[in-house]
């Protein structure tokens, strides 16, 4: 018996707190992780997301994130609209069908299933062209529990629009075409199944369109679809056509499970009631990673059978986007925002301070005075020669300002009154005030 046939993984606390600070950290340096580490990202996805950050980790995969800061305020005003009355009654209807025994949303009316209204309702107004199709609902319902409202939202946008694209489309084009390359990949990957398929003449709509357009989320356990859903945020939909060729090898794929399923009736029931066994979540991600199907694959497929469906069915009325391919993809896609470089003020220095950093001696202030003098007669600035009297103020950058007369301390009369000072002493006080809190003159360095 294989080791990792266990009921449930057991991940031992301490493990689970180092993964917990390294994704911490690589949420907090996103854009580093993704452009020069994301083999790195790929592999803790596969390890699985740590519980208490995955809600935040498939919004910046997806691209959520930046979405919801592209649009501030976008699901507010859709929220706050009346909605479409050609969904409102079918998305009613459709609540209480989503995960029923979930304590989320259990109770009719309750927390739960009003926000999975507000979030179906806003997609309608968002793609009016789209609308509503029931697969949305529980896609939207596993999205909430690990995140607000908005934030779902705009994670069941990017799903919609970049991983599944065309999916949820009136006339489904987009999953029978995936449904036609997932038959071909069987091919290769099981041929016993793929015979069998065809001998029985069973399309592959039959037993695919509930896996790819809810992403396995009603049909394998909780903890393997929180498995299969953290790859597929950052790999994309190969994990799904992955997914679906590890059940129908195992399910289908030896002479022996063939010869009880003799029957079309036979064969479909096997693939609606799968096996615990390969269901399970440490033998259904190992044996997902180590299946060797690629983004490239995937898109050669595509266009063959797009070109056969155009020599037999003409073109497609679907329109959808391109698909990309994972979160890598889409953040090359979409780059988020880069916040601005805000410049900071230097320090105005007096002219007889040095510089920080800097390891030369303060000289003193007649000997910096007569420097400065030289200086400036070099460059044919000064004509006269300053009063002793008078002081320069430069700028820590170096940068020359307007001399201001400071008188110094010793030189007023003996016998002078103290209030004829006063002028003085208040020019000196303006003059010292002009080191600290002229800020329309400050330097940027």
């Amino acid at each position: 018996p294989c080791p990792l046939l266990h009921r449930l993984e057991e991940v031992p606390l301490e493990v689970l707190r180092q993964r917990e600070s390294k994704w911490l950290d690589m949420l907090n340096n996103w854009d580093k992780w993704m452009a020069k580490k994301h083999k790195k990202i790929r592999l803790r996805c596969q390890k699985g997301i740590p519980p208490s950050l995955r809600g935040r980790a498939w919004q910046y995969l997806s691209g959520g994130k930046v979405k919801l800061q592209q649009n501030p305020g976008k699901f507010d005003e859709l929220d706050m609209s009346p909605g479409d009355p050609k969904w409102l009654d079918v998305i009613e209807r459709d609540l209480h069908r989503q995960f029923p025994f979930h304590e989320m949303f259990v109770s009719r009316g309750g927390h739960g299933q009003q926000d999975l209204f507000r979030v179906l309702k806003a997609y309608t107004l968002y793609r009016p062209e789209e609308g509503y199709c029931q697969a949305q609902a529980p896609i939207a319902a596993v999205l909430l529990m690990h995140m607000p409202a908005e934030q779902a939202f705009w994670c069941l946008v990017q799903i919609c629009e970049k991983y599944l694209p065309g999916y949820y489309s009136e006339k489904l084009e987009a999953i029978q075409l995936d449904g036609e390359i997932l038959f071909s990949l069987l091919q290769k990957m099981s041929p016993v199944a793929h015979k069998h398929l065809s001998r029985q003449k069973i399309d592959p709509l039959l037993y695919m369109t509930e896996w790819f357009m809810c992403a396995f989320s009603r049909t394998l356990p909780w903890s393997s679809v929180l498995r299969v859903w953290d790859m597929f945020f950052c790999e994309g939909v190969k994990i799904i056509f992955r997914v679906g060729l590890v059940l129908l090898k195992h399910a289908l794929g030896s002479p022996e499970k063939v010869k009880a399923c003799q029957g079309q009736y036979e064969t479909i029931e096997r693939l609606r009631s799968l096996s615990p066994k390969i269901m399970q979540e440490a033998f259904l991600v190992q044996e997902v990673v180590e299946l060797p199907v690629t983004e490239r694959q995937i898109e050669r497929e595509h266009l063959i059978q797009l070109r056969r469906w155009q020599e037999t069915r003409g073109e497609l009325q679907c329109r959808s986007p391109p698909r990309l391919h994972g979160a890598k993809a889409i953040l090359d896609a979409e780059p988020g925002p880069r916040p601005a470089l805000q410049p900071s003020p230097s320090i105005r220095l007096p002219l007889d301070a040095p510089l920080p950093g800097s390891k030369a001696k303060p000289k003193p202030p007649k000997q910096a005075q007569k420097e400065q003098r030289k200086q400036m007669k070099g460059r044919g600035q000064l004509e006269k020669p300053p009063a002793p009297n008078q002081a320069m103020v430069v700028a820590a950058a170096g940068d020359a300002c307007p001399p201001q007369h400071v008188p110094p301390k010793d030189s007023a009369p003996k016998d002078s009154d103290p209030q004829d000072l006063a002028p003085q002493v208040s020019a000196h006080h303006r003059s010292q005030e002009s080191l600290t809190s002229q800020e329309s003159e400050d330097t940027y360095l």
